[in-house]
């Protein structure tokens, strides 16, 4: 893959949402009515916050290509209120096809030829599979397999939402917080290294403390999701599970007061990982370089929710 510098040609955000655009209609990934909310989301300005250390506008493309493959997955395939053929009945069916475009099926030449068809004809596979190629052309065989590892953690969070969904379950604080440590960011946030241009060796990610400081991180960026995410969806699916309606119905207090515990939550959170993760910096350069890539990657979509005024405010609880 052609390497280029950040800032060739103009900002790394607006270059970026081009390439994506531009690669999302090569692979008529979506329809043409879609084209508001990929312009809405800005993917290119998402990459660019999250991953201020890319090496080149390559690996922030290609970052941002898995990003909006996995919300392409997400909207069609889980969302009802989205209107595009999701539904929580009988989810793990296509998410199970899903992971085996992450995972390829390996079997007698002809049914693998079936598969490859199956994939190649649905817009939301398409993207995984070609997604996923683009990052393992510089990724290593190890960055790629913990990121598909990553996707079947998230893909069964997809499902435990899905089963409280339909069964109308409300879940206690703790289990919630179970599934979003599934059901979150964990993919894009384990790819910074390879996307700044090196690798934290297996060796060093399997650690426990690391694989702690990483969950922190993606659970405390996860709840901040929550909470930008708020009014949205009490406006237009109030029964819509996140933190501070669960933590509403099990302290049976009203929203605002449940509003203000998750946010406490997630600075208690935030400052695990800040302690945690600076305790380990000092250790090892490497370990510091991958700590301040997540630490970065939480900053940066913190800034993306509150600037992105299209998609998501605050309640007006202060």
């Amino acid at each position: 893959m052609e390497q280029r510098p950040l800032g060739a040609g103009g900002h790394p955000h607006v270059e970026t949402g081009l390439r994506l655009e531009a690669w999302a209609r090569e692979l008529d990934l979506f329809p043409a009515a879609w084209k508001g909310d990929f312009s809405g989301f800005q993917f290119g300005r998402a990459v660019a916050l999250q991953h201020p250390g890319g090496l080149d506008l390559d690996r922030l493309t290609a970052a941002g290509k898995l990003l909006l493959a996995e919300n392409i997955v997400d909207s069609c395939y889980c969302e009802e209120d989205e209107g595009r053929g999701g539904s929580r009945r009988g989810l793990g069916g296509p998410l199970i096809i899903a992971q085996s475009a992450l995972d390829p099926y390996h079997g007698i030449p002809e049914l693998e030829e079936e598969w490859r068809e199956g994939i190649q004809a649905d817009g939301p596979l398409r993207s995984y599979q070609h997604a996923l190629a683009d990052y393992a052309g510089f990724a290593t065989p190890s960055q790629t397999a913990r990121f598909v590892h990553d996707m079947a953690r998230l893909h069964m969070g997809y499902l435990g939402e899905a089963a409280w969904m339909e069964t109308g379950y409300v879940p206690r604080v703790w289990e919630y917080l179970v599934m979003r440590q599934f059901n979150n960011f964990r993919p894009c946030l384990s790819i910074v290294d390879a996307v700044d241009g090196y690798e934290l060796p297996e060796q060093l990610y399997a650690r426990p403390e690391i694989q702690r400081i990483t969950a922190l991180a993606c659970n405390a960026t996860t709840i901040v999701n929550d909470l930008y995410s708020f009014t949205k969806e009490l406006a237009s699916d109030p029964d819509h599970l996140n933190l501070p309606q669960v933590v509403a119905a099990n302290d049976r207090r009203g929203l605002k007061a449940a509003y203000l515990k998750s946010v406490g939550i997630h600075n208690r959170i935030m400052e695990a990982f800040e302690e945690e993760s600076a305790a380990l910096a000092a250790t090892s350069p490497l370990i510091a370089r991958y700590a301040e890539g997540l630490a970065a990657w939480v900053a940066g979509n913190h800034e993306w929710h509150a600037t992105n005024t299209n998609r998501y405010h605050l309640p007006d609880y202060w």
